[in-house]
């Protein structure tokens, strides 16, 4: 993933300044161009998709009441993500549950290198190492502390910038770089015997 053009943070402050101002259709614009991105984020938390949808609507709601709040500081989307991640935790919460493991789509070569080195995905061998892997990262995400968990979540999955993850973190740059780099040495070192 690339990281967002600046027209599209300006585009977006454009259309929450029309939000603030009471036009409601801007905010529908939002909700239409982030719908698919917010439904997939808390997917990765509630598995249920119709759960999902509702925790969606949850979270656009809650971001729709807080705009007049919305300052600019940071791009919509790290404010919208922010306030999505915390709405599906206290869906959770709420329902007694704790986070689904994480479904990384391990084919993807900008995820992880380390598919690079599995030769053919189509041998019997290879889906039984594709599997296994893709379970022992799950399950090393799984348990990673909170911060390099989201920290790298927000990274390889979302695509963010350093700084954008900063900013959703609200930690300075320096302490992200360090819990993307602990994140994966965890990561690596639970998959090396694998490989």
């Amino acid at each position: 993933m690339t990281e967002r053009a600046p027209s599209d943070r300006v585009s977006d402050l454009a259309l929450i300044r029309r939000v603030q101002q009471g036009d409601r259709s801007a905010f529908d614009l939002l909700v239409i161009k982030y719908q698919h991105k917010i439904i997939k984020l808390i997917m990765r938390y509630v598995r249920d998709p119709s759960e999902a949808l509702d925790v969606a609507q949850e979270a656009f709601l809650k971001a729709y009441r807080a705009a007049p709040s919305f300052r600019g500081d940071s791009a919509f989307y790290t404010w919208l993500y922010r306030i999505t991640i915390n709405t599906a935790k206290n869906h959770l919460v709420a329902a007694g549950r704790r986070p689904a493991y994480y479904a990384l789509d391990l084919q993807d070569p900008e995820q992880y290198e380390v598919f690079a080195k599995l030769k053919d995905l189509d041998t019997p061998e290879g889906l039984t190492l594709s599997e296994e892997l893709r379970q022992t990262i799950n399950k090393a995400m799984h348990d990673l502390p909170e911060d390099l968990r989201t920290a790298i979540l927000l990274r390889e999955i979302e695509g963010m910038s350093y700084d954008e993850i900063a900013q959703t973190m609200e930690c300075p740059v320096g302490t992200v770089r360090s819990r993307i780099f602990r994140a994966r040495e965890a990561i690596d070192k639970r998959i090396s015997p694998l490989l």
